[in-house]
């Protein structure tokens, strides 16, 4: 069951050392403020999973904390590249970067694999690419039933799922709408899970196009006013498009990333619950 704690105390009880992490978000509640808690935190060696890693991955790497991305595409939306993802990877700054490329079909139907306990997905996909040669986790194989030849992606299971979402009841119980993207795959196939939201209401009322996450598939909650910023929360934020613009002169240069991390997240106080 869901306890309802401090930003902290989630990102604490739940991130560790070498864990496996996904935070996920397409577009709308990407969750940039328990990223950045993790960051204060200083966490290392993480194997960090996202669909389209965009600027808070670029930030997490930046700040030391990954070891290995796993992923299908990577950049700033709409701007450019992810220069401490590319300083890592071309240079080894300030560590080097393991990476583990998919299709975005691939890592769709990996998250649901996971999520339903299943050891692979199948689809027809990745032909006339060379990750299937280039990636451990892509195999070939022949239906037994039609002799075709197919995909098989093995399933994630991250050990942590970290996801924004619009709000939660006093019982943890979380909902969430707009662009839902693998939030609720993401949450199902973890071992734990962390959920930010905008408030905590007495009672979730039905809202067309929504999910809603029972208490016992989250491990914590935490509320975090505009926790998605730089990225929304429809109905409650607006998505802050000068952010995005700006990071790219502030990432492209190590010296003025780490005096932004220094000033906009490593002296930040967490979020209270």
């Amino acid at each position: 069951m869901a306890e309802i704690v401090s930003l902290a105390d989630a990102v604490g009880r739940a991130v560790g050392d070498g864990d496996t992490v996904a935070m996920e978000g397409f577009t709308h509640l990407i969750p940039f403020a328990a990223g950045h808690e993790v960051i204060r935190q200083g966490r290392r060696d993480l194997t960090l999973i996202r669909m389209t890693p965009d600027l808070i991955y670029d930030q997490l790497i930046g700040a030391g904390c990954v070891r290995k991305l796993v992923f299908s595409w990577g950049g700033n939306p709409g701007v450019g590249s992810l220069h401490r993802f590319r300083d890592a990877v071309e240079h080894g700054w300030p560590r080097p970067l393991e990476l583990e490329e998919h299709s975005h079909a691939g890592m769709a139907n990996r998250y649901v694999a996971g999520a339903a306990g299943l050891p692979f997905a199948v689809l027809r996909g990745y032909a006339g690419t060379g990750l299937v040669t280039e990636t451990g986790t892509i195999r070939q194989i022949t239906c037994p039933f039609t002799g075709e030849r197919l995909t098989a992606v093995a399933a994630v299971n991250p050990d942590v799922a970290i996801i924004h979402a619009q709000r939660a009841d006093r019982n943890g119980n979380v909902q969430f709408w707009g662009i839902t993207g693998v939030q609720k795959e993401a949450v199902l196939s973890a071992k734990r899970c962390v959920v930010t939201v905008e408030e905590i209401a007495d009672s979730l009322d039905p809202r067309p196009g929504s999910v809603v996450l029972p208490s016992w598939t989250v491990s914590y909650v935490a509320r975090v006013p505009n926790g998605a910023h730089p990225s929304y929360a429809q109905d409650y934020t607006a998505r802050d498009n000068d952010y995005y613009v700006a990071w790219d002169g502030i990432a492209r240069d190590r010296e003025t990333f780490t005096a932004w991390l220094q000033e906009n997240v490593l002296a930040a106080a967490g979020s209270p619950a």
